[in-house]
């Protein structure tokens, strides 16, 4: 009476499929995917605001840089 049988499963996968059909389960699995994706995403974007702050600044003095050694070309 603990367990579940194999036939327990497979009537209890009967029903759901009845009831929910194969196209929401699909999607309620590709949906699941993503957030899963998302989170681990997330998970592993482990950047804290001051190394965001010190990356920006350094962008923007490559920028600076770049725009001064085109400006320092001579036109064409």
């Amino acid at each position: 009476m603990g367990s579940f049988s194999i036939w327990h499963w497979a009537i209890v996968l009967v029903v759901v499929l009845l009831v929910f059909g194969t196209k929401k389960l699909r999607g309620a699995g590709r949906d699941l995917g993503e957030a899963v994706k998302g989170f681990k995403k997330g998970m592993h974007d482990d950047e804290t605001p001051e190394r965001l702050d010190d990356r920006s600044q350094q962008d923007a003095a490559a920028r600076e840089a770049d725009r001064t050694r085109h400006d320092d070309l001579p036109p064409r």
